[in-house]
């Protein structure tokens, strides 16, 4: 479970080049694996991160509509591509590109998913920056019961105003 008590502060991780943090879950988002990257940044401890949810870093400046479509589309069988803010166990935070994808026993069953991060593009994170301040600001107002409906209404109206899929709109930045 996610520890509420950490608070975020201003002091950014900035990955490496050549870092991959690499994770996997179960089908429920329990950490079974994480490697020493993922160790690094976020700060946990291995045993801290096994059996724990993912959201373990998961960073209040980011918009629950991100998460619902990230889960919508890796639960429906399809790789996702994200950019993520993460929150590391001092409250630090780094920013990663993400790509999600299911894992499949010998029988063709979901077993659970593997998530392999690199360092995301400054003006990619600028972006979506400011795209999730909005659909943060979104969320906020429209309160608790609606807050991913609201956001998701801007995530929607910019990928139509651009004509591009979430995933073309991603990969584009």
């Amino acid at each position: 479970m996610k520890n509420t008590a950490i608070q975020p502060t201003s002091t950014e991780k900035v990955m490496r080049e050549n870092d991959f943090i690499v994770s996997k879950t179960d089908l429920k988002g329990r950490i079974t694996y994480g490697n020493r990257i993922f160790i690094e940044f976020s700060g946990y401890s291995e045993k801290e991160l096994l059996g724990a949810q993912h959201n373990i870093v998961r960073h209040p400046d980011m918009p629950r509509a991100v998460f619902k479509l990230l889960w919508d589309t890796i639960q429906g069988g399809q790789e996702c591509f994200a950019y993520v803010k993460n929150m590391a166990k001092d409250g630090s935070f780094y920013w990663v590109f993400a790509n999600v994808t299911p894992s499949y026993d010998e029988a063709g069953n979901a077993i659970g998913y593997l998530s392999v991060r690199r360092k995301p593009k400054p003006e990619a994170v600028r972006a979506v920056g400011e795209l999730y301040r909005q659909m943060l600001d979104a969320e906020r107002q429209a309160g608790p019961q609606n807050a991913i409906a609201a956001s998701s209404k801007i995530l929607t109206r910019l990928l139509e105003e651009k004509q591009v899929s979430y995933e073309q709109f991603v990969l584009s930045l």
